[in-house]
């Protein structure tokens, strides 16, 4: 019922830049938070940023000062990724976590995952 779209991986040089954008749809109350997570390879799924239904927002260590997460009135998430490093090659999944109600517990949604690779 609920689906995320992503787009905006690709391939670029490092000290380059990327926004990723996550479109979520379906029946959806209220989102609780939304967010990006990445794996590279060899490596498990980690956090990179995440805000709230607040606007409140959350960056891991490797990405700050570099990285904004921003989202819209309504279902879509962005994530600007600048000066890119060759250690941010990874797929970049987005993550939902929402309401089907507006007191029901919270779901949780993944995206199909977005390829980011940065060369040298």
């Amino acid at each position: 019922q609920v689906q995320l779209v992503e787009s905006g991986g690709g391939s670029v040089q490092a000290g380059g830049s990327l926004e990723l954008s996550c479109t979520a749809s379906g029946s959806i109350s209220s989102i609780v938070v939304m967010g990006w997570y990445r794996r590279a390879p060899g490596k498990s799924r980690e956090m990179v940023a995440t805000i709230d239904r607040g606007g409140r927002t959350q960056y891991a260590d490797f990405v700050k000062g570099r990285c904004t997460i921003s989202r819209d009135a309504g279902y879509t998430v962005n994530l600007r990724l600048n000066n890119l490093k060759t250690g941010n090659t990874a797929t970049y999944y987005c993550h939902l976590g929402y309401k089907i109600t507006r007191h029901s517990p919270r779901w949780r949604e993944w995206g199909p995952g977005t390829r980011v690779t940065v060369s040298s």
